[in-house]
């Protein structure tokens, strides 16, 4: 049975993409099309903010584009010498607050440490620094994208617990998204379910699916990452089969697996 995976592959320097090889486990074809591009913004301003800890109470992660953010400025070697002889440091006296394990493991490759990391969405995660952060203490600053959602930021308000937030990322839809799509579609034909990975993905992708799929798409088991993906699918009149229990490729295969085979459950 096929499943289509709407998210970018893995790196290609660190082996075969984890999604592939777990549904592969339960003998299930995965195949990745990439949905979003990503392009950086306010780069200088953000390594400014990230020169003055002293300013802030500690980080917020919930996208692992914010750490490619940062990575970009790294490479330029004063900021690299600046971040490894004092900043990180400094940073890592303080919390750094993340959503899910691939923003803990970028977070770690800067070298700091992770907090929250199995709260796995944002809700959760505003829940775990609300029980760690008092009320007006210094700024969280939370490197985010232009569509992040306001769950977090709003319950964090409403706790008076102080986020600042810097846009660093635009997201926009991948170049070739139509032409993949077109090409899996004609070659492979209509999946046994689809896999959405962001409300992005939703928004980019849900529409050229449906015209595709034609006729089979009621067949079609749609799946989503979280919360967050489930519901922008709910709301544009999908009916979610499945959703993983946290957003890792393990969770998502056997809910993927469990909705594919209902039965044997």
């Amino acid at each position: 049975m096929k499943v289509l995976l709407l998210k970018d592959p893995k790196d290609k320097d660190s082996g075969p993409d984890p999604y592939i090889k777990e549904l592969g486990l339960y003998n299930l074809e995965a195949t990745l099309i990439p949905v979003l591009s990503f392009e950086f913004t306010s780069l200088d301003s953000l390594f400014e903010k990230l020169s003055h800890p002293e300013c802030y109470g500690g980080l917020v992660f919930t996208s692992p584009r914010s750490l490619e953010a940062i990575k970009i400025c790294l490479k330029e070697k004063s900021k690299k010498e600046a971040w490894s002889k004092s900043l990180k440091q400094m940073w890592n006296i303080k919390p750094t607050y993340v959503v899910g394990k691939a923003t803990a493991s970028l977070v770690e490759e800067i070298g700091l440490v992770p907090q929250g990391e199995k709260a796995g969405n944002a809700e959760k995660l505003a829940e775990y620094i609300c029980s760690r952060e008092k009320p007006n203490s210094s700024a969280l600053l939370f490197p985010c994208g232009a569509l992040k959602r306001e769950v977090l930021p709003t319950v964090l308000r409403e706790k008076g617990i102080p986020l600042e937030s810097l846009t660093v990322y635009q997201t926009t839809q991948h170049p070739d998204l139509q032409e993949s799509l077109s090409s899996y579609f004609s070659q492979q034909g209509v999946p046994a379910s689809v896999a959405f990975f962001s409300p992005s993905g939703v928004k980019f992708c849900l529409q050229h699916i449906q015209k595709l799929s034609g006729d089979l798409i009621n067949q079609v088991k749609f799946a989503a990452i979280g919360p967050s993906t489930a519901e922008a699918l709910q709301g544009a009149g999908i009916a979610v089969s499945c959703t993983a229990g946290s957003p890792t490729p393990q969770d998502l295969a056997a809910a993927i697996h469990t909705a594919l085979h209902p039965h044997n459950c």
